[in-house]
């Protein structure tokens, strides 16, 4: 079993990979749904960080720090931070920032690493749906130092067109910040595990692939 096929056997184990019919927010009817809400364990942000890490080393990405957007990102980098030391020897800072800037003790915006000009970052992020979360925290990282984003890892890229636009929420981003986004999974990674029997639910199969027809970017 690939990296991603554990991956995505661990997210139904999690309860985070589900399939049925959900309404999403923006008023799509799909057959999955993703709730990167459900990892709750010591024992599963520690396996989700080795994914990260899988993610990172496979990309040949050598950051010397990882950055976690409050509030979901923070144990995020860490996990992934651990990881990569853990598995490839590989040892990053990381960094994430407040949401208020502290006025008080140390103050400033960020906990961890103090960033530095010409550093090499790598945001960690759990999904991507419309690129705001990135819009938001990149004036706080350049208004920091200026530093090199040598790309940003999620879990899964549904590859799904916008609501006003035929380009996917990673397309957006590379094209108006150029900025590389990449997934430990996609949509057509899940597809293929439902197809191989990596996970329950293969009369979900056909469902998944119209999904993909009427809104794949």
């Amino acid at each position: 079993m690939t990296y991603k096929e554990s991956f995505i056997k661990f997210m139904a184990d999690c309860g985070v990979l589900k399939f049925g019919e959900f309404t999403l927010k923006s008023g799509r009817v799909a057959p999955y749904f993703i709730n990167c809400g459900n990892y709750k364990t010591g024992a599963q942000l520690a396996k989700l960080g080795e994914y990260y890490a899988e993610c990172i080393n496979e990309h040949g990405l050598k950051p010397q720090t990882l950055f976690g957007p409050a509030y979901k990102g923070i144990p995020l980098s860490v996990a992934a931070s651990v990881a990569l030391y853990n598995k490839f020897g590989m040892d990053c800072n990381y960094c994430f920032d407040r949401k208020e800037a502290k006025d008080h003790g140390e103050g400033g915006m960020f906990v961890g690493k103090a960033l530095e000009d010409g550093e090499k970052v790598v945001i960690i992020e759990d999904v991507m749906t419309s690129g705001k979360a990135l819009r938001e925290v990149l004036p706080k990282l350049k208004g920091a130092a200026n530093i090199d984003i040598e790309g940003m890892i999620i879990t899964v890229d549904r590859c799904e067109k916008g609501l006003e636009t035929n380009k996917s929420a990673v397309q957006e981003v590379y094209d108006e910040f150029g900025i590389n986004v990449y997934s430990i999974v996609t949509i057509n990674d899940i597809i293929a595990a439902l197809e191989n029997g990596i996970v329950a639910g293969a009369e979900y199969v056909q469902k998944m692939k119209e999904y993909r027809t009427a809104y794949g970017a």
